[in-house]
């Protein structure tokens, strides 16, 4: 099968797997009691929600994010607590970049990609990924775990710098060496995200093996939910 039918066949398969996801697993618009500021709740932790500014890879902020917030399941809050408490042991501190996150931003990226805005920050998040290619390479979905509200992208800051550690790439970097064990990464980053993946990981979080950042609560409360309250 050549290069072009092969495309068509992935998106054919992403407008299939659309439908039944649309017909499975239903979005709620309405406010909701289930989601709660996490930024505001849990003590210690440090919020720079990107998708709410400028500094992520559309360059803009993405539709649904009125405000700079993290909202999380009740769950995931008192779990994202506990990885403070741990990361606080060792001298660090949860910085957070992305939480709960509405369909339609998810949708706002899924066109962005087939659209023809300008990209201003490719040069900083897909250097070597060409836009019309970030679906098909999977760096983009039409569903993503963080519109079930239990879904954090995150790192580590030294408390007494106030600086982030490092993890050899940045956050939402769409590149290989953004998975967690990639060995294109020096010793430090290396060593720096372990150290992440084993306090998410005792405080009840799962990994993402493609992306360093990006965490998990096992047993999230609505995993067949996907939210679309917009962040204000």
């Amino acid at each position: 099968m050549d290069a072009q039918k092969m495309t068509a066949r992935r998106r054919l398969l992403n407008a299939a797997l659309w439908a039944v996801c649309s017909v499975l697993a239903p979005s709620i618009t309405a406010a909701s009691d289930e989601l709660i500021d996490a930024g505001e709740s849990v003590e210690g932790i440090v919020t720079d929600i990107r998708y709410a500014g400028k500094n992520n890879f559309l360059g803009r902020p993405v539709a649904g994010y009125r405000t700079a917030k993290c909202w999380l399941s009740r769950e995931a809050s008192s779990a994202l607590s506990k990885a403070q408490r741990l990361a606080e042991t060792q001298g660090l501190a949860i910085l957070i970049y992305d939480c709960y996150r509405p369909q339609r931003a998810v949708d706002d990226f899924v066109q962005w990609v087939t659209g023809d805005e300008d990209e201003p920050a490719k040069a900083i998040y897909y250097p070597n990924v060409p836009r019309s290619k970030l679906i098909d390479r999977g760096y983009i979905a039409s569903r993503s775990g963080h519109s079930r509200g239990s879904t954090i992208d995150l790192t580590l800051i030294a408390i007494e710098s106030g600086q982030p550690l490092n993890m050899g790439t940045p956050w939402d970097y769409f590149d290989a060496r953004s998975h967690t064990a990639s060995t294109e990464i020096d010793e430090d980053a290396a060593r720096n995200r372990q150290v992440l993946k084993r306090i998410m990981k005792s405080a009840g979080f799962r990994a993402y093996y493609a992306e360093w950042w990006h965490f998990t609560l096992d047993n999230e409360p609505y995993p067949d939910t996907y939210f679309d309250i917009p962040i204000e």
